[in-house]
C-alpha cells in the first residue's frame, strides 16, 4: 500500500516539474525574430528559335512575320523538345556532336551529268568502196596484191584484159574514120548513120569506166589498148582483196574492198536510263589508251531504236575525224585511229538547267521509298518523303517534297533515321497499350468487353 502512494507521489512531481519548464520556456527565453525568405530570383528563359504558329515547318532565329502571314510564336529552351510538331525529333546538341551529324542546303543549280562509256573504233560505212569490172576479161596485172596496203585516190590498182574492149575500141576508131571520108557532100543518111555509131560506141565505152581522157588518147594514138586499168576511187586501206593475178574476173564481181580511214565511226552502248540524256548532234570527249594524254572530239550521229535485252542498253553511233599520221611516202599517210581500237568516251549532258538538287548522301533509299532527313535547327530533325529524279555530280534531282534554302541531313542520317523510327515504334505501341484495344478483347457482336479475371486461388483462414 505505501509503495503504490509512492508512485503516485512521483508521477505528480515530475508532472508538474514539466508544467513549469514549459511555463518558464515560454515566458523568459528571448526569441529571435526570423528572417523571411528571399524571393528566388526569377530566372530569364532563353528562346532558341521561332516557329509558325499555324504548325507549319516554317522556322526561324529572328522574329518576323511567318509565311502563313502571322507572326512566329517563340520557342524556349526548356520546352525545346515538347515543341516538336508532327513527325519531328528532338536531339540534344551534345548528341549531335557526337554522332558527327553534317547538314547542306538544298539548292537551285543547273544539273549536268557526265555519262562514261566504251567505244569501239570502225569504218564509217558511207566511205566504203567495192572495186569491180563492168566487163567481163581477165586480170591481168595486178598493182597493189595485198590486203591492208594504203592507197591514194586515182592509184592505179590493176589491169583487165577484155576482147570485147578492144574490138569496141576498134569499132569506135572504124566509126570515127567513117565519119571523116564521107565529108559534108554525103548523103545526110549517111552521115547520120556514122554519128549514131559514133555515140553509141563512145557511150559504151563511157559504161565501162573509160574516161574522157582515154578516149581522147584513142583518138590520138589511133591505136585501141589491150587492156581496162582500174583505179583506186578514194584515199584508203584495202580492207579485202579477192582478185588473184590471172584470174577471169565476171561482170559485177568484187575484187577489191578500200575504206576511206579519214573519218570513222565510233559503237557506244548507253545504259538504258540513260538514252533520255543522250541527243543526236550532242559532242562527246574520246581518249584512246594508245595515245595517253591526247583528247579528240566526236560528235552523236545515230541512237539506234532497238535494246539489247541481255545488257539493257542501246547503241549509240558517233563520228569523229582520223588525225593523219606524217607521210609514209608516196603521198600515202596512215591515220591515228585503227577500226577496231577501244576508245574511252564521256558525254557530257545537261539534266535540268534549273534543278532543285540535294548531295547523293542525304538521300536514303528503302527501295520502296526516298527520304530525307530536314534539319530545322535547335536539335530538331524531320524525316519527309521526296520524289527524286536522275543524279549527276554527286548531287540527286529532287522532283518534289524539297524547297530550296531548306537544311538537309548529309552525315549520320542512319542513325537520325533510325532514332525516329524507334521512337515512332514506342509511340505506337504505348497508344495500343493505353488507348486501342488489345487482343481478346471483343465479343462475339463485335462490341468491347472486360478483358476476364483471373480467379485468385481460395486460401483457407
Amino acid at each position: 500500500m505505501k509503495r503504490g502512494v509512492t508512485i503516485v507521489v512521483a508521477i505528480i512531481l515530475i508532472a508538474s516539474g514539466a508544467l513549469v519548464g514549459i511555463y518558464l520556456d515560454r515566458h523568459y527565453t528571448k526569441t529571435v525574430p526570423q528572417a523571411p525568405p528571399a524571393k528566388e530570383a526569377k530566372k530569364e528563359r532563353k528562346i532558341l528559335y521561332y516557329k509558325c504558329p499555324m504548325g507549319l515547318p516554317d522556322y526561324s532565329q529572328q522574329p518576323g512575320k511567318a509565311q502563313c502571314g502571322m507572326d512566329y510564336i517563340p520557342v524556349y529552351e526548356d520546352e525545346a523538345e515538347t515543341a516538336t510538331g508532327p513527325g519531328e525529333i528532338y536531339i540534344t546538341q551534345e548528341k549531335i556532336q557526337r554522332i558527327g551529324v553534317k547538314s547542306e542546303d538544298v539548292k537551285e543549280r543547273p544539273l549536268k551529268k557526265i555519262i562514261r562509256t566504251v567505244a569501239t573504233v570502225d569504218y564509217d560505212e558511207r566511205t566504203l568502196f567495192a572495186v569491180n569490172t563492168k566487163i567481163e576479161g581477165w586480170v591481168e596485172k595486178l598493182y597493189v596484191n595485198s590486203t591492208g596496203r594504203e592507197v591514194i585516190k586515182g592509184e592505179p590498182l590493176m589491169d583487165i584484159y577484155s576482147p570485147e574492149l578492144v574490138s569496141t575500141q576498134e569499132e569506135y576508131l572504124l566509126a570515127l574514120e567513117t565519119r571523116k571520108r564521107l565529108g559534108l557532100g554525103a548523103l545526110p543518111d549517111a552521115i547520120e548513120g556514122a554519128e549514131s555509131i559514133l555515140d553509141a560506141t563512145k557511150r559504151r565505152l563511157r559504161n565501162w569506166d573509160i574516161s574522157d581522157a582515154q578516149i581522147e588518147a584513142l583518138e590520138k594514138n589511133q591505136k585501141p589498148t589491150k587492156t581496162l586499168t582500174l583505179h583506186s576511187p578514194v584515199e584508203g586501206v584495202v580492207i579485202e582483196k579477192m582478185a588473184v593475178q590471172g584470174m577471169k574476173a565476171m561482170q559485177g564481181e568484187k575484187l577489191l574492198s578500200i575504206a576511206d580511214l579519214s573519218n570513222v565511226w565510233l559503237y557506244a552502248n548507253i545504259y538504258e536510263y540513260e538514252i533520255p540524256l543522250v541527243k543526236a548532234g550532242q559532242k562527246a570527249r574520246v581518249t584512246i589508251n594508245a595515245y595517253p594524254g591526247e583528247t579528240f572530239y566526236a560528235t552523236v550521229s545515230y541512237i539506234y531504236p532497238y535494246l539489247n535485252t541481255e545488257t539493257r542498253t542501246a547503241k549509240v553511233r558517233l563520228e569523229m575525224a582520223n588525225p593523219p599520221l606524217p607521210p609514209l611516202g608516196k603521198g600515202v599517210s596512215g591515220r591515228v585511229l585503227k577500226p577496231g581500237m577501244y576508245a574511252n568516251v564521256e558525254l557530257e549532258s545537261v539534266i535540268s538547267p534549273k534543278a532543285v538538287v540535294v548531295p547523293e548522301d542525304a538521300v536514303l533509299d528503302t527501295g520502296e521509298r526516298q527520304v530525307v532527313i530536314l534539319a530545322l535547327g535547335a536539335g530538331r530533325f524531320k524525316v519527309i518523303d521526296v520524289k527524286i529524279g536522275l543524279k549527276g555530280e554527286g548531287y540527286y534531282q529532287i522532283l518534289s517534297g524539297l524547297t530550296p534554302g531548306w537544311k538537309v541531313v548529309t552525315s549520320a542520317n542512319f542513325l537520325i533515321d533510325s532514332e525516329s523510327s524507334f521512337r515512332s515504334t514506342a509511340q505506337t505501341m504505348l497508344g495500343m497499350e493505353h488507348g486501342k484495344p488489345k487482343e481478346g478483347m471483343k465479343d462475339e457482336g463485335g462490341k468491347m468487353k472486360e478483358k476476364p479475371s483471373v480467379p485468385t486461388e481460395h486460401k483457407g483462414h
